[in-house]
């Protein structure tokens, strides 16, 4: 297993007490004991007397709440900061208020080769009207302009930048007047990527990195690739994470495996699998997500970018080789794909071997109860995104526009997922949706379609050792002895247990449960704060003034 990470374990033994530990072990405890890098021991206030007088350093955590730290599973850490960064129009609410902030943007920064933004929707703008060029052109004084839409599966590009990518017009997805998408997105996107520098790059990662910790996250899963940003781009993050304190970094490289020399070459990338944003389809809100039926806004099915065959030959090559295949599904079809792809090869491998990968597919959206029991069979882990239903769901909600309500309400069946055994992961696709994990769990929780609602508690394990397990790590994400010392303390309101079911919330308050409590997530609530982050056994943030 690779990863990245400047961090060696801590020689000092710390002891923490005086909270609440949310620890499987002891549903009571209050205390913890850190020793090397790992977990020592939890247990209860009075023992923890015991381990005072041979602890380094004795923290009194005033009642405040340590947890296992968050996984986000599905990461973009470079265009992360650049987001943070650079121009954010997600709170745009007219192309006019959009060109309005890239004007005041290109103002500020004359030095910029490119200016970059993110996160503008048409969906909430009326009539839907995007961006223009000539829009573009105006506000940024001729000037390369990069503006993706929040999804990242399509862009409104200035005049400037297209004059970088010659044969733009010739490529598919090419739209003298409307977004680019496809090839021609991929193509202009790269050319926007090569103007930032190496010290803008370092700049963004380090923001990115440091916005991470702050929210208690202490492991990312980078996903990189060809089509998403360039092996320079994830070296050198796999590089700084590697030299810097921070928050772990798994990288996923999207470049298809059709035998030992693409395996070898994936390895050689650093990351830990040929899998993340390999696109089998695109997305629902640029309307290039691959479905069975025709949108309800569009007279098309979408865009399928590989088939089974191509699928299958993926995930037998990299089967073979020992290292996760993986994939970027949300639409319907897309799925099915994925699916047929991956059974065809458990046929000749056996099921068993395809199991033991743990492939993962990247948002799996719009699955069917066929798909989720194949998912189960198989073995493939749900790289899932809950605050997309968050952002996109409900009666009224993007997807309702794109699919029709009834179509809608099937999406991001999290509950159905973990009735069938399906492994899930959560993550956030930053920049599409901003890391913010206890959000991410709430979103859960509290699903915009009520019969999709997980229980806090199995959403905020798939928020933290799901992410773990998705790499084939069994022994990280919870605080039990012996597991990494990878933790957050959080500033919180009283612990509780909620589940969709109240008969089942009754029962895990009740003491005999054994159930460890987590933060009341009712929307409206007020959100955790994290007032330190530490991976294994090295703090890597601590909340000023705290």
């Amino acid at each position: 297993m690779t990863e990245s990470t400047a961090l060696q374990a801590d020689h000092r033994t710390v002891l923490l007490r005086g909270g609440d530990i949310h620890s499987p072990a002891d549903p009571f405890a209050t205390a913890m004991v850190v020793e090397r890098g790992h977990i020592a021991w939890v247990g209860s206030e009075g023992a923890a007397d015991t381990f005072a007088r041979g602890a380094d350093e004795v923290v009194d955590l005033e009642g405040a709440l340590v947890t296992p730290a968050f996984t986000d599973a599905h990461v973009h850490t470079t265009s992360t900061g650049l987001a943070l960064t650079g121009l954010d129009l997600s709170a745009a609410r007219t192309p006019a208020g959009a060109l309005a902030l890239l004007r005041a943007h290109a103002a500020a920064r004359p030095a910029d080769r490119v200016l970059l933004g993110h996160g503008w929707d048409a969906a909430n703008w009326p009539g839907e009207v995007p961006l223009t060029r000539a829009g573009l052109d105006e506000a940024a004084g001729g000037r390369p302009v990069y503006l993706p839409r929040v999804d990242v599966h399509s862009a409104v590009v200035s005049t400037a930048l297209l004059d970088l990518v010659p044969g733009i017009t010739s490529l598919a997805g090419y739209h003298p007047d409307a977004p680019l998408t496809g090839a021609a997105h991929h193509a202009v996107r790269a050319a926007a990527y090569a103007a930032v520098t190496p010290q803008q790059r370092a700049e963004a990662q380090r923001a990115a990195r440091h916005r991470a910790a702050s929210l208690g996250i202490g492991a990312l899963h980078e996903c990189g690739g060809p089509d998403i940003s360039d092996e320079e781009d994830f070296t050198g993050l796999l590089a700084l994470a590697a030299q810097e304190p921070g928050p772990r970094v798994f990288g996923y490289w999207a470049d298809r495996v059709t035998g030992a020399d693409d395996a070898r070459r994936v390895r050689e990338l650093g990351a830990i699998g040929a899998a993340g944003d390999l696109f089998v389809d695109g997305s629902l809100g640029s309307h290039t997500a691959c479905l069975h039926e025709p949108y309800a806004d569009a007279a098309h099915t979408g865009h399928g970018r590989l088939d089974a065959g191509d699928i299958a030959a993926h995930v037998m090559a990299c089967t073979e080789a020992g290292i996760q295949a993986g994939f970027h599904a949300i639409g319907d079809a897309a799925i099915t794909a994925v699916v047929d792809g991956a059974r065809s090869v458990a046929e000749k491998l056996g099921l068993a071997r395809v199991r033991a990968a743990r492939h993962r597919v990247e948002h799996a959206e719009m699955l069917t109860p066929e798909t989720i029991a194949a998912f189960a069979e198989l073995g493939l882990t749900a790289s899932v995104q809950p605050a997309f239903d968050a952002a996109w769901g409900g009666e009224d909600g993007m997807y309702a526009q794109r699919l029709g309500a009834e179509r809608a309400r099937t999406l991001n069946p999290f509950a159905a997922m973990l009735r069938a055994g399906v492994p899930l992961a959560f993550g956030s696709d930053s920049p599409v949706t901003p890391p913010a994990p206890w959000a991410t769990v709430r979103a859960a929780a509290f699903h915009r379609t009520p019969e999709h609602r997980v229980s806090v508690r199995a959403a905020f394990a798939a928020h933290t050792r799901g992410g773990w397990r998705s790499i084939g790590r069994d022994d990280s994400g919870v605080l039990i002895p012996g597991a990494p010392a990878d933790y957050a303390v959080w500033r919180t309101a009283d612990l509780v247990v909620q589940a969709p079911d109240d008969r089942v919330a009754r029962w895990s308050t009740d003491p005999r449960s054994g159930t460890p409590g987590l933060p009341d997530l009712t929307p409206g609530a007020e959100l955790p704060v994290c007032l330190r982050t530490v991976v294994f056994g090295q703090t890597v943030f601590v909340r000023p003034n705290e």
